[in-house]
């Protein structure tokens, strides 16, 4: 078994509302290894809805009380996991 990567963010734009309402919506980007990792969060800091960006080596919990989080991986979020996605022009 191979030592999985989270990326954990909070995303403002769907914060509050949606299935989020009256939360903080938290995003959790699985990753296979530190360098895919290391990807995902620059895409992440390139997009602007996204803040309080970190790398994890351990799986978050956030109080479902509090937070609305959604796990994804690969297959879901695709673009997330490709070097320069979400660079600007």
């Amino acid at each position: 078994m191979t030592q999985k990567y989270y990326v954990t963010m909070t995303d403002k734009f769907m914060s509050g509302w949606g299935m989020a309402q009256g939360k903080i919506n938290k995003l959790v980007l699985i990753c296979d290894s530190y360098a895919e990792a290391c990807t995902v969060y620059e895409n992440a800091e390139n997009r602007g809805d996204m803040k309080y960006i970190n790398i994890r080596s351990t799986a978050p919990y956030y109080d479902k009380n509090r937070y609305y989080t959604q796990f994804k991986d690969k297959e879901e979020y695709g673009s997330w996991y490709k070097e320069g996605f979400f660079q600007a022009n």
